[in-house]
């Protein structure tokens, strides 16, 4: 048996939490979904994550602020951002600050494989 990749979701938005972790295990990744970024620092999954799909604006701690933090602490997690409040500055932002990917909600499964191609292409 192969061992599945583990694709962590963190969205505040709870019908992303619910539905993105189906359409991950159905292209074949392991998912695990938070609603903080804080919750995810706490968890014991941060080692395992191979890859994160994380929403910009967050109450709390950004999913930029995330980043940040993962990359200062040496953790260079493959980072796909989401977004459903970005406009045409967004994206070409998030590439600069080193993130895989970035998408405008709603995407489609296409536009999210491509980017999870792109994002275990980088490690």
């Amino acid at each position: 048996m192969t061992t599945q990749l583990l694709v962590t979701v963190i969205d505040d938005d709870e019908s992303v939490r619910e539905s993105l972790p189906d359409l991950l295990k159905e292209l074949g990744y392991a998912a695990q979904a938070f609603s903080s970024a804080e919750e995810f620092l706490a968890s014991e999954i941060v080692e395992q994550t191979r890859c994160l799909i994380l929403d910009i604006a967050m109450p709390g701690m950004t999913g930029p602020e995330l980043h940040r933090e993962l990359m200062r602490r040496n953790n260079n997690i493959p980072v796909i951002f989401v977004t459903a409040q970005g406009d045409e500055s967004t994206r070409p932002k998030m590439l600069e600050q080193g993130a895989a990917d970035c998408l405008s909600k709603p995407f489609s499964d296409a536009a999210l494989l491509a980017a999870l191609t792109v994002a275990f292409g980088v490690n």
